[in-house]
């Protein structure tokens, strides 16, 4: 544990000293973003076993919530910051409330509609922009000291929330209730033969879940100082998915390498361009065009078949079946 903790505290410092050797800080906070995203995915699919097919509703939610508190009501941007997370718990205590009782693709179907019908709701409320979403919305300061509207300082803050939210993720596994809910994953009936009341810690960890995906949506309109109707559409639902099948379900790096391989081929590289400024050899990518779908579409067919675990998970694996081999 040692070990994990310590190479989690030099990727935190490589990740920020990238800005000193000219990483476009926009592209990366993006990437943190949905790896916070991915990470709030993952506690509740990878630990629990409950696959939610309506995160977006989360990450949309908060994101429209935080927005129209700080350009709206002049909120400052830690209160802005935290309304959203509070909309996106309530959202997923409504939510989970409905769904936690179903089991399988019931409890998946659950949560998609639910999840639409808050998408709907975004796409006619007048507070929302329509179509056209929640533009303008100021950075503000932090706690009226940190000037978020410079890119730098708001990179820095952005990646402390990053790390409060992987460290929540992070703490929740390796706890009790952690444990717990990896038992309900693996023996559900089990858990309830035992006594536990296997809804409860399901609900629990479904709004705690919601929760870190507001955080996430509510970080990226500060961000991009806008909310669109993307953050709350299904296929945003879909992508947290991929994220976290690619880089590795159950694992806690898994996740933001998934988000950082999708990030990128949706952008189609093209931040990349100016994430290096010297680097040549990957604009080929820009000329895919839509076709970029298609490659993210191989890729998880190509995970899907060789890397059932992802990535992170694979590697895992063949690391501790060689260890084992070693010392046995």
């Amino acid at each position: 544990m040692n070990r994990q903790l310590i190479a989690y505290i030099l990727l935190a410092i490589i990740i920020g000293a990238l800005p000193m050797f000219g990483v476009y800080p926009i592209f990366v906070m993006k990437i943190l973003c949905y790896a916070l995203f991915a990470c709030a995915f993952n506690l509740l699919q990878g630990y629990v076993g409950l696959l939610s097919f309506g995160h977006a509703a989360f990450l949309g939610g908060a994101a429209y919530a935080t927005g129209h508190a700080a350009k709206v009501w002049g909120l400052s941007t830690e209160l802005s910051i935290l309304f959203g997370v509070i909309m996106a718990a309530i959202l997923g205590a409504i939510i989970g409330g409905l769904a936690i009782r179903r089991k399988g693709i019931y409890f998946t179907m659950i949560t998609l509609a639910l999840s639409q019908m808050i998408y709907f709701f975004f796409l006619q409320a007048p507070f929302t922009g329509g179509e056209d979403g929640l533009q303008g919305v100021p950075r503000g300061t932090l706690f009226g000291l940190i000037d978020l509207s410079k890119d730098l300082n708001l990179y820095y803050v952005v990646l402390a929330i990053f790390i409060f939210g992987f460290f929540i993720c992070w703490r929740c596994v390796n706890s009790p209730f952690g444990s717990v809910l990896k038992a309900i994953k693996e023996n559900e009936s089990r858990c309830i033969s035992l006594g536990y009341d296997v809804d409860q810690y399901k609900l629990i960890a479904f709004v705690l879940s919601a929760a870190l995906a507001g955080l996430a949506g509510a970080t990226k309109t500060i961000v991009f100082v806008s909310a669109t109707l993307s953050d709350a559409v299904w296929q945003t639902s879909g992508l947290v998915v991929l994220m976290t099948l690619i880089g590795g379900m159950g694992t806690f790096i898994g996740p933001v390498l998934g988000a950082l391989i999708v990030v990128s081929l949706e952008n189609k590289i093209g931040d990349m361009g100016r994430l290096f400024a010297d680097t040549t050899g990957i604009q080929w990518f820009n000329s895919l065009g839509e076709s970029v779908s298609l490659v993210m579409g191989l890729i998880f067919i190509l995970c899907v078949m060789t890397f059932r675990r992802g990535i992170v998970g694979e590697i895992r694996y063949k690391f501790r079946h060689n260890f084992v081999k070693k010392h046995v």
